[in-house]
């Protein structure tokens, strides 16, 4: 067999096809290198990355502060457990609650253990604080949600790619229409709910971006009737939308925020949910945990992580860009009718391809795309996500908004 560094990607290909689960349907295209905004195949052929890992690399490929920081705690120590201290962990559980606003910080690893920590904590926050019956909480989640593959986030999801074949599902779950005050409104009204959990961008379902003052007034439904208000900032956090977590856009300070992906950078697993003391210490010792979680090398990468993603004002580029990109599109979209709509916040953005879910187009397109040097990914058979690394700079996004154009013209 071929060295593994000399494997063309075909090679590489057909050795995952053959050794690994059939679990994904990525593009035909195999990375071995990535700089910044930039990623590159095996044969060499450069490309610009417009996924971003699902937003877990919003601070660029491989950056430099953050791999420094990786590489010398590495050196050190990497892993204790939580059977002992260690003494990186109480300097970022400070650092984060200062950033965030929090009192505490509960850490894992992977943004779908952030969801399951969050309706742990909510769910114990029920029957501890707010009063309810024992076994009789319940969580509302809207409907279209995406946070993870686990048995309690398919239990919750309403995508039959996701949930078929896994029941029986967990219960205490109930579903909500995104986007739909009166409907929650109304599931608001049972006694029993303990928690509203809710992306504020949807970016599975295609980058589904609420009504202005949704998130505010679904805030203040959920304190009415002393609900918690939970929101998933997995995809949305760490300066995505053009704010450091998408609630800031309305000033809504969630009861818990869930937040992963680009916590690290892309460099390694961090997770986390965060709330304030009348929340997080329902749970106390052995109730909750991961041998991973808050292990200090993870807890270096993830300070470094949050330390560029602020000095560099991520935040506001992403808001400047995504400006650009939007009405670069849209005004593109007049023009052409295979395009439907431009949707995004930030640097979160989708276009709407005028075609079926089940239609190939979208993916013929991404393909496209990849031929002509970016890489991008379809949701939903007709949608096509576009969110790059935070450090793009103005020239890059407008090179980028070219390659599309000439993508899509030849559709």
């Amino acid at each position: 067999m071929a060295v593994l560094d000399q494997l063309t990607s075909q090679q590489a290909i057909d050795l995952e096809n053959k050794h690994g689960a059939h679990n994904y349907h990525p593009l035909p295209v195999v990375l071995s290198r990535g700089k910044g905004v930039y990623v590159w195949d095996v044969e060499g052929k450069k490309y610009y990355d417009f996924l971003s890992a699902y937003s877990a690399v919003n601070q660029g490929h491989c950056h430099p502060k953050i791999i420094e920081a990786l590489k010398e705690q590495a050196s050190i120590l990497t892993l204790t457990s939580r059977a002992f201290h260690n003494n990186v962990l109480g300097e970022y559980e400070e650092y984060v609650t200062n950033l965030f606003g929090y009192d505490k910080i509960l850490p894992m690893n992977t943004g779908v253990e952030g969801g399951e920590t969050a309706i742990k904590l909510c769910r114990k926050w029920a029957y501890k604080v707010k009063g309810i019956q024992e076994n009789k909480a319940k969580i509302l989640f809207a409907e279209n949600n995406f946070w993870g593959r686990t048995l309690a986030a398919v239990s919750s999801s309403t995508d039959p790619s996701a949930f078929k074949d896994y029941g029986p599902y967990l219960p205490g779950f109930e579903i909500v229409k995104y986007n739909d005050l009166k409907a929650l409104e109304k599931a608001l009204e049972d006694p029993n709910v303990a928690g509203f959990m809710v992306e504020p961008i949807q970016g599975e379902a295609g980058v589904m971006v609420p009504d202005e003052g949704y998130l505010k007034k679904a805030y203040d439904l959920c304190k009415s009737k002393n609900v918690l208000f939970i929101a998933d900032e997995v995809q949305t956090g760490i300066s995505r939308t053009g704010k450091l977590f998408c609630c800031q856009h309305e000033d809504v300070k969630p009861d818990i925020l869930i937040l992963g992906k680009a916590l690290s950078g892309g460099v390694f697993p961090v997770s986390a949910a965060l709330a304030d003391n009348e929340i997080m210490m329902t749970i106390k010792p052995g109730e909750h945990g991961s041998t991973f979680g808050g292990n200090p090398l993870g807890c270096k990468v993830a300070m470094a992580a949050l330390k560029v993603a602020v000095d560099e004002n991520l935040a506001e580029n992403a808001e400047r860009l995504g400006t650009i990109f939007r009405a670069e599109l849209s005004a593109f979209a007049k023009e052409n009718d295979l395009v439907t709509s431009v949707r995004g916040k930030g640097l979160l953005n989708a276009i709407l391809i005028n075609d079926t879910e089940d239609s190939s187009t979208a993916w013929d397109i991404c393909m496209a795309l990849k031929e002509n040097g970016l890489l991008a990914k379809p949701t939903h058979g007709n949608i096509i996500r576009f969110a790059p690394p935070l450090v793009m700079t103005e020239e890059e996004l407008l090179d980028c908004v070219g390659i599309i154009k000439k993508t899509l013209l030849e559709f």
